[in-house]
């Protein structure tokens, strides 16, 4: 269950973390997805990851720390290669004391786009090209191929991930002000850019399909495309409309609702129906 405190008991900003505290968090950021599961995602790496910087800034009062330990281990999901990006912003918030709410639309707003950059950055890009180059000197025969390879990618990934941190960190210490003078309008917008992330997800991602046709002489109806003509993708987004109604309305956990999925998939496609 997500704790309803609003705000930290101790409102006084503690001390600024450490350079030693911020590397240790980015090694430890390498399992972020240690514990990855279909209900909370990253959520148990991403807690271990910065527990670290929650202890200091949080450790001499003990429900502050219960608090922020039970919000960060809510449902987490981002490029497990930037999000020292999302850390650092997020443990700047937390020093400051910033209300409960903004770091928790802080952390959704940012780990959503990361997931589209980091892709771009390392598997469209980095990836293709480090392989090509290195993969033809180890058809070749050369085993500096293979080293090569990992040398110039873990290179890069580490040295993205240390001043990520470093960076984000600072940003966020700076920009704590303006977050938190205006965070009813920051956590509504960050509300609003969730919607349309999870309706891009809808779209771009939903793939269920009615099979059934009805016989209609040599002109037979295909079911599906006369809903693709009222609104195409109606069928995803009647499922994740309806996945909302079963978690929000009814007290469904996201385990239930991935059963239920599991069971109207092979039912649907037993009878032929997607």
């Amino acid at each position: 269950m997500a704790s309803n405190a609003t705000q930290y008991n101790n409102l006084t900003p503690a001390q600024p973390l450490d350079k030693k505290t911020l590397n240790k968090m980015v090694w430890r950021s390498l399992n972020l997805q240690a514990s990855f599961n279909y209900e909370r995602m990253q959520a148990g790496g991403w807690l271990y990851g910065i527990l670290p910087g929650l202890e200091k800034i949080h450790g001499d009062n003990e429900e502050d720390l219960k608090i922020s330990m039970e919000h960060n281990l809510e449902f987490f999901n981002t490029h497990p290669f930037l999000v020292t990006f999302v850390m650092g912003i997020v443990l700047s918030l937390e020093q400051q004391k910033a209300d409960i709410a903004t770091i928790r639309s802080v952390r959704v707003a940012a780990m959503g786009p990361l997931g589209g950059i980091g892709d771009a950055i390392f598997w469209f890009t980095l990836v293709p090209i480090t392989a090509g180059i290195t993969a033809n000197m180890a058809i070749n025969g050369s085993i500096a191929g293979p080293i090569l390879f990992l040398l110039i990618f873990n290179v890069v990934q580490f040295g993205v991930r240390f001043w990520l941190m470093g960076w984000s960190y600072k940003l966020g210490t700076k920009a704590i002000e303006m977050l938190t003078a205006n965070a009813k309008e920051f956590t509504r917008a960050a509300s609003m850019l969730g919607v349309f992330v999870v309706g891009a997800l809808t779209s771009n991602y939903g793939a269920t399909t009615i099979k059934t046709v009805i016989p209609n002489g040599e002109s037979a109806v295909v079911l599906q495309d006369i809903l693709d003509g009222i609104l195409p993708k109606m069928i995803p987004l009647a499922l994740t409309l309806g996945l909302w109604y079963l978690l929000k309305k009814k007290g469904w956990t996201p385990v239930a609702c991935i059963g239920a999925l599991l069971v109207l998939g092979l039912v649907g496609a037993f009878f032929g129906i997607f």
